[in-house]
Formats: structure tokens, sequence, C-alpha cells
């Protein structure tokens, strides 16, 4: 009984409406490799908060990370388009940020949207691309991207 009830609170407090991770191979991110997310939205009642999901290890190069995002309707139409920029590890010291899931693997949670308002229920995709100075960007093993619903308000 304890078992159902926990497993009861942990869905009801789970806001997630879309959740994927992108994997790339040998932990780098190359130039080419464009992290593709197709999703769709079933109600335009509340805005929904976006987010991307990175994970790195110790080997990434950079103190910060610059990713191209791009949202598209169904028809391939752009809706939004911007040049995310997010830190890491810490500048001066070089300590990773982030919640460490395996020895020096970091996982970041960075939001792109605290509410987008979808303009219609749909299919819709977003696009992910490196915005680095090298092709080959080591230490990134998967990049995702996380929508939520917005909680009821009480």
């Amino acid at each position: 009984m304890i078992f159902i009830t926990a497993i009861l609170l942990i869905s009801c407090t789970d806001h997630r409406l879309y959740e994927y991770h992108y994997d790339f191979d040998d932990r780098q991110w190359n130039t080419g490799d464009t992290a593709i997310f197709s999703f769709e939205i079933p109600t335009t009642e509340k805005p929904c908060p976006v987010y991307l999901q990175v994970r790195n290890s110790l080997d990434y190069p950079f103190a910060r990370l610059f990713v191209k995002y791009r949202l598209f309707d169904s028809a391939g139409h752009v809706l939004d388009d911007q040049l995310l920029s997010h830190y890491l590890f810490d500048q001066k010291t070089g300590k990773p940020f982030g919640e460490s899931s395996l020895g020096d693997v970091y996982d970041h949670r960075f939001t792109i949207s605290k509410g987008y308002a979808f303009p219609y229920a749909g299919k819709y995709s977003i696009r992910l691309e490196q915005f680095m100075r090298l092709d080959t960007l080591p230490g990134i093993s998967a990049v995702g991207i996380r929508i939520e619903h917005q909680p009821p308000q009480p």
C-alpha cells in the first residue's frame, strides 16, 4: 500500500510533457550532428516551461557552451530562434557545475523559456546545433529537451 501511494505521489508531481536525449558517439558533438526532437503539444491552455539538458564530462575543454536552438511548427516555420550560452564550469576555478551522475559526468538543466506559449495544439520540433569554434567538440555526450506542463496554481 505504501509503495502504491509513493508511485501515485511521484506521478502526480511529475509535470513532464516531453523529455528526450540525443546521445553522441564517443562523447563528442560534431558540427554536423544536429539533435532533432519531435513532439506534440496536446493543449495550449497554459504556457510550457522548456529546458535544455546537457551531459558533459571533464574532457570538455571550455567553461561555456554555445548552442543554436530553433523551434519549428509542423509546417516547418521557425517560431523561435536563439543562441543559448551556458556555463558548464566555473571560469576561475574550473570546478564543474551540474549534478554528477557518474564520476566525471555531469548533468545540467538550463531554462530556455519559463513559459513558452505554443500557438496551437499539434506537432512541433526543436533542433539543437553546437555553435563553438571547434568542428568536433569533445566532452559532450548528450543533449536533451524537456517540456513541462505548468503546475496548477494553488
